[in-house]
């Protein structure tokens, strides 16, 4: 069986055959086995190392920042910023800040490999949906996420977002670099302003409005959740996602074997009977499953929504005009007819009088 080299490279047992501190050694020494050898040429201390430049430290210059400095990269925070969990919260708040249209399923511990069959499925869906006459100016179906998500983690991002007003935190000082005590306003996400406000909800010591979204998502929160998140209120992309994730007919049918046949792939079909469609936040706004499809149900999308107020609006103006101008001729009618009246009234009165002056 042929000897195996134990070393880095094979370039270390060249250079150290080559080496001459090596070769003057080996001719000094009585003749060694080859095993031996080979063993010694890998040995670190022949591997040449590298050393690179680095830029001199604060203290090598004599330069030494004030005490109670604080970088503005790291503000003081009421929980550490590089743990996950962290990371977590801060995803999530701004995923609650930038995201309209957010549908909340529960799922019953899909596998890997059903997660990947239901987001293949969603994203074929996704890509057949035709563009409608006002297309937008990005294109956000790329954007749009199908992902698990920890739910006690979003409960408080929930409460972040909803209950803690960062224009309401007033400013304290800190040391500048320069030694100097400047204003500044600690409002981020991970900041004691916003965990005091959370503990307060939390505590109740601040009332929960009963029409606050945190109170009407915290109940649909509860067990393993997935969201899905789409960056742009479309209501043509919500029904295809709704026919693949959640299909309902005759409004939301599901694709067919001709049209989509890896939809009824084995795989795809057990991750999809474990999801459940419970709500959805749009604009704000929380519908539960009705209001999700008849957002989804809106024909030619917002525009068409559009169109249909616009025509809600010319109806109720004709009609107030109509009612306006009909008041108006039925008073002018009505004077017309009492002033015709009149005159009718004083022309026999008149001549009578004219008669009598005659006659003396």
């Amino acid at each position: 069986m042929p000897l195996r080299l134990r070393c880095p490279a094979a370039r270390g047992l060249g250079g150290a055959l080559n080496h001459p501190s090596t070769t003057r050694n080996t001719l000094l020494r009585p003749a060694a086995s080859s095993s031996s050898l080979l063993t010694s040429a890998c040995s670190t201390s022949l591997i040449p190392t590298r050393s690179y430049a680095a830029a001199p430290s604060i203290e090598s210059l004599g330069l030494r920042l004030p005490d109670g400095y604080i970088p503005p990269t790291k503000p003081p925070t009421a929980r550490s910023p590089d743990v996950r969990k962290a990371q977590l919260l801060r995803s999530y708040t701004s995923l609650l800040r930038s995201t309209p249209l957010m549908l909340i399923f529960q799922h019953s511990n899909l596998t890997a490999v059903e997660w990947a069959a239901i987001r293949r499925e969603l994203r074929f869906a996704l890509a057949a949906v035709e563009p409608g006459p006002n297309p937008p100016p990005v294109d956000f179906v790329s954007k749009i996420q199908l992902q698990v998500i920890r739910t006690r983690i979003f409960d408080v991002a929930l409460k972040i977002v909803e209950f803690h007003d960062p224009n309401s935190v007033q400013p304290t000082t800190a040391v500048s670099a320069s030694g100097k005590k400047i204003p500044v306003t600690y409002n981020h996400d991970l900041s004691e302003a916003a965990y005091d406000a959370v503990q307060k909800v939390s505590k109740g010591e601040v009332p929960l409005p009963e029409d606050s979204q945190y109170a009407e998502l915290a109940p649909l929160l509860v067990g393993p959740v997935a969201l899905l998140t789409i960056p742009a209120v479309s209501p043509a992309h919500l029904a295809a996602a709704l026919k693949v994730l959640a299909p309902s007919p005759p409004a939301f049918p599901a694709p067919t074997r001709k049209k989509q046949p890896s939809y009824y792939d084995p795989i795809a079909q057990s991750g999809l009977q474990k999801l459940l469609l419970v709500g959805g936040r749009i604009e704000g706004k929380v519908f539960d499953l009705d209001g999700v499809k008849w957002v989804g149900g809106i024909e030619s999308g917002l525009d068409g929504l559009r169109a249909q107020l616009v025509h809600m609006l010319q109806n109720a103006g004709l009609g107030l005009t109509s009612v306006l101008e009909g008041a108006g001729k039925s008073l002018w009618l009505t004077m017309e007819s009492r002033r015709s009246q009149m005159e009718e009234a004083e022309k026999p009165a008149a001549p009578a009088a004219e008669g009598e002056e005659k006659k003396e």
